[in-house]
């Protein structure tokens, strides 16, 4: 469903204070039943039920009469709850056209009281999995079943998190500005995504500079675990952003080498393919060892023997273990999603 903020000024305040009941009765309910919005919400002569047929007109909830009477929100009523509380903080004025969309998430231009304009990121985790349906019957069959709003809270909470201690620690990532639900307001990163550069002035620069950028994660204790081509900004004199961490994970992670060598891959691939680069060049590269081929490539064993702590660090941001256990879970499965369909993707031009 397509987010159409027009829409936010012809709700009342007692069609919020429903969404808002209906997204409490989610935390013990998959459906929440009709009976227990009513109680949450309180509103006088019925008006619960008169409010919930207008968001179901409005695709803000969805009702569900298979066992019982019940509804859930929708992502665009999500939206709809999270825009409402960081406009009502300030954060932002006004909501622009969309510029991104990603595997989960949407990005949108947002303007302050004062017109400066920055970004908001609308994670939507689950949405490659729908749409993998057909393709992927065999996998999907054998999966968890997840609480997608929730999943993508979490990703937001931890983008967030991630962001701002990157940011803080040096990194070249956008400056985190709030957050709210699946709702992560940051700056607005100048340039475009690698994956649309044809040409460099200097790839192996560039190059350098990205190899570098995972290992020096590695280094602060962390991995990206989606590090690609669609993930990297470049601006007009090739300065690098990182950007989308939802996926990160500590060095100490069971699979942690897997997504280290995996994130390496990607780029090796996209640089080869798109600029002919090989990487004897950095053969002196400390903490390297060979490939297949004979060429150098960052090893995180040794890597990981000077690791710092940043991951533990985050581990005390407010993002908790349980929560990480959570994310952890999707992470894996999504690796499983990601090996599955790698012919598929190469197909589609992305190399990793």
């Amino acid at each position: 469903m397509k987010l159409d903020v027009n829409a936010l000024r012809y709700l009342a305040k007692d069609d919020f204070r429903v969404l808002t009941a209906v997204e409490m009765g989610m935390r013990n309910h998959e459906i929440v039943p009709a009976e227990l919005v009513d109680r949450i919400a309180r509103l006088k002569h019925g008006g619960t039920y008169k409010v919930l047929r207008n968001l179901l007109k409005n695709k803000l909830v969805h009702h569900d009469a298979t066992k019982y009477d019940g509804y859930r929100l929708t992502y665009l009523g999500y939206d709809f709850l999270a825009i409402k509380t960081l406009v009502n903080r300030g954060v932002f004025a006004s909501v622009g056209r969309q510029i991104g969309v990603g595997k989960e998430s949407d990005i949108f231009e947002v303007a302050t009281e004062d017109g400066t304009v920055l970004a908001m990121k609308l994670h939507r985790l689950g949405r490659t999995s729908f749409r993998a349906v057909k393709s992927k019957r065999d996998y999907l069959r054998h999966r968890r079943s997840f609480n997608w709003l929730y999943l993508s809270r979490l990703a937001a909470l931890k983008e967030f998190a991630f962001m701002k201690a990157l940011g803080d620690h040096g990194f070249p990532v956008p400056a985190a500005v709030d957050c709210n639900r699946h709702c992560v307001i940051m700056s607005l990163v100048q340039g475009y995504p690698l994956v649309q550069v044809k040409e460099l002035q200097n790839p192996d620069d560039v190059f350098d500079t990205i190899l570098g950028l995972i290992v020096r994660l590695a280094e602060h204790g962390l991995i990206h675990c989606d590090f690609n081509e669609f993930n990297i900004m470049i601006d007009d004199d090739e300065k690098i952003t990182v950007i989308d961490f939802p996926q990160m994970v500590s060095v100490s992670h069971r699979n942690a080498q897997m997504f280290f060598d995996r994130d390496i891959e990607c780029i090796y691939k996209f640089f080869n393919k798109r600029f002919n680069l090989t990487s004897e060049k950095n053969e002196e590269q400390a903490g390297s060892e060979s490939d297949d081929e004979g060429n150098s490539r960052p090893s995180f064993l040794s890597v990981k023997k000077t690791a710092g702590s940043l991951d533990k660090e985050l581990a005390a941001s407010g993002y908790t273990r349980k929560e990480q256990v959570e994310m952890d879970k999707y992470i894996e499965e999504d690796a499983e999603r990601h090996d599955s369909s790698s012919d598929d993707d190469d197909d589609d031009g992305r190399f990793c």
